[in-house]
This record gives C-alpha cells, structure tokens and sequence, in this order.
C-alpha cells in the first residue's frame, strides 16, 4: 500500500505542477522539487532496512565492509544523481544535467577503485 501513498504524492504534486505553470511557471520547479523529497523521506524507512539487511548478510558472508560501504556510497550518489538530473531536465537545463551525468560517472569509477584493485589481486593470485 506505500506505492498507493507514493503514487499520490505524486500525482499532487504534478497537478499543482500544472495549475502552476499555467499562471507562475517559475513556482514549478520548486514544487517539482519539493514533491521528489517527500517521496524520499517517505522511503528512507525502507531504505534504511534495506541498508541494515546488507550489511547482516556481508557479515555473515565476511565480506569487507569498506567495501560494502563503498557499493552504498556508490548507490546513493546514483540515486541523488538521478533524481537531480531528472529535475535539470525538467526545468529545461539538458546540458547542466548532462554535466552532472559525466560528474557522477566519474566519481563513481574514482570510488571504485579500491574494489577493482581487489579482485584484480584476487584473479592474479588464482591465475597460475
């Protein structure tokens, strides 16, 4: 029943959106943002145990948790990423989003290294 909540948010939101637009289209954007961080405060509680259900599980199977941090960090900045980028383009700003797309891909390789050097070790060491 949470997409039912979520799902009206939206929609909401996106007719005041449109009412808006009509009369003060500068006000759009700041619904249009105000409408995404209600949906997400509204998921942070399932997010949260999604969160707590990875690291159980990493504990159970010895994983590293620097590296477990790490694939959350990388998650998250794509959530974020996203979500700004979907309201870049909503507000018309195609090549400020695409500035944050090379941003975040870049950050992402960059934090990603320290895993790619472990398996990159690791297949070594198997190989003969």
């Amino acid at each position: 029943m949470e997409i039912v909540k979520i799902v009206s948010i939206a929609l909401i939101g996106l007719v005041i959106i449109i009412l808006l637009k009509q009369y003060k289209p500068e006000y759009a954007i700041y619904i249009s943002l105000l409408t995404g961080m209600l949906i997400l405060l509204f998921i942070m509680d399932r997010l949260s145990g999604i969160i707590q259900l990875i690291q159980s599980i990493a504990n159970q199977a010895q994983i590293n948790n620097q590296f477990i941090g790490i694939l959350l960090k990388i998650t998250g900045i794509a959530f974020l990423s996203e979500f700004a980028i979907s309201i870049c383009k909503d507000s018309g700003e195609t090549a400020v989003a695409s500035k944050i797309e090379i941003g975040t891909k870049i950050i992402i390789i960059s934090m990603s290294i320290p895993i790619i050097s472990n398996l990159l070790e690791i297949i070594l060491k198997i190989l003969p």
